[in-house]
């Protein structure tokens, strides 16, 4: 079950309702990944002072569905570099709860030697372990980037408001920079209509959720307030309207 982008914009011959996971199949080809790339600097690793000639990057891709993102992003920071020169030491790790569409990712994967896709719920608490797991192969206690596009939502409608900030929490815990998409509060309306159109039962938590309004600023307290992180940057809004926002970890002096 993938937790990818949110299906606003689909035609209802898609049906969209029956992904109330977010895993919808055909992702891509209504939120290509050029809608969120054309925002981001393909400098941003040197921006970020990330040098993977002398050691490894670390990047990690929440929500990956079937990888179209995850594997443009790689080529995306890539694009400056020689055709001729070697790949980086640059890994990505992207994973999503949907097994058919990681497996699908898995098949398309042209850098299998620099990226990797596993099927992974985020809301569990093996989740932690299984992330730290990998960062240990490469000797390191955090990814680099973390990337979630369009996965608060998902968390959100289907397991709580607590779910929703334990989210925020996790991804903060395990990353250096965290660049954040969140769904605004339409798309929570828009995801609930979908799914009663059709005649099915409404999100177990839409109409008890607290936490609501501006979610973007709901994120960006919880991850200053109690995450020891700070907005960073923002690199503006994609063409449905959502912000792309950078936060970076804050290290307290001693």
């Amino acid at each position: 079950m993938a937790l990818s982008g949110d299906g606003e914009g689909l035609e209802e011959k898609e049906d969209p309702g029956a992904a109330p996971f977010g895993n919808f199949m055909n992702y891509y080809s209504f939120n290509p990944p050029e809608n969120r790339l054309t925002l981001i600097p393909p400098t941003l690793l040197q921006e970020l002072g990330l040098s993977p000639e002398s050691e490894p990057v670390l990047l990690l891709d929440v929500g990956c569905n079937s990888g179209d993102l995850s594997i443009a992003l790689f080529k995306h920071i890539l694009q400056d570099r020689p055709s001729h020169s070697q790949l980086p030491n640059i890994h990505l790790l992207g994973f999503d709860l949907d097994q058919d569409l990681i497996s699908r990712a898995q098949i398309s994967n042209p850098f299998p030697e620099n990226i990797q896709f596993i099927p992974l719920d985020i809301t569990q608490e093996s989740s932690h372990g299984e992330l730290c797991a990998y960062l240990k192969k490469f000797g390191c206690s955090r990814f680099h980037l973390c990337s979630c596009f369009a996965v608060t939502m998902w968390v959100h409608l289907n397991h709580g408001d607590a779910a929703f900030l334990a989210l925020l929490s996790r991804l903060a815990s395990v990353c250096e920079y965290l660049l954040l998409e969140v769904q605004p509060w339409k798309c929570y309306r828009s995801a609930a209509r979908r799914l009663r159109k059709l005649g099915r039962s409404d999100f177990d938590h839409f109409k008890t959720l607290e936490i609501r309004g501006d979610m973007a600023a709901h994120a960006k307290d919880h991850l200053e307030k109690q995450c020891n992180m700070e907005l960073a940057q923002s690199f503006g809004s994609t063409s449905w309207d959502r912000s792309l926002l950078l936060f970076k970890r804050q290290y307290k002096n001693k």
